[in-house]
């Protein structure tokens, strides 16, 4: 089984936007920092798609675990769908580990914080 990598990180209560370091003090405005969007976005898909995974692995392990009961099988054939089952299960694990690496890649190519639209300086309108 594989280790899930690293969620996207929701905005934390209180959680405030990164300094400017070094800002330039000729700038007529500090500037404005907004949670990104895109990266919302990931932490969204992260928690849809993390319960669905978890539901169908847990219904996968539970027909396993019962298609491996020798009360469930009398016939030799058992053990095709027990062998049936355990390719399924594997498929999952790696479709989970495609799935959440997408997102968690593209969340840590993606910056948390932008600069605001709102309040920035505009050049001669």
């Amino acid at each position: 089984m594989y280790a899930d990598p690293p969620a996207p990180q929701p905005m934390r209560p209180g959680e405030s936007p990164p300094a400017t370091p070094g800002a330039n003090p000729l700038d007529p405005q500090p500037r404005a920092w907004e949670f990104n969007p895109e990266y919302q976005r990931l932490v969204t898909a992260w928690q849809t798609v993390l319960p669905l995974l978890e539901n169908i692995t847990t219904a996968l392990d539970k027909a396993y675990r019962q298609a491996r009961s020798p009360q469930t099988w009398e016939a030799p054939v058992g053990e095709r769908y027990v062998e049936d089952i355990a390719a399924w299960r594997s498929r999952l694990a790696l479709y989970r580990q495609a799935v959440l690496t997408a997102i968690s890649d593209e969340a840590a190519d993606t910056p948390r914080w932008i600069p605001s639209k709102a309040g920035a300086p505009h050049a001669f309108s």
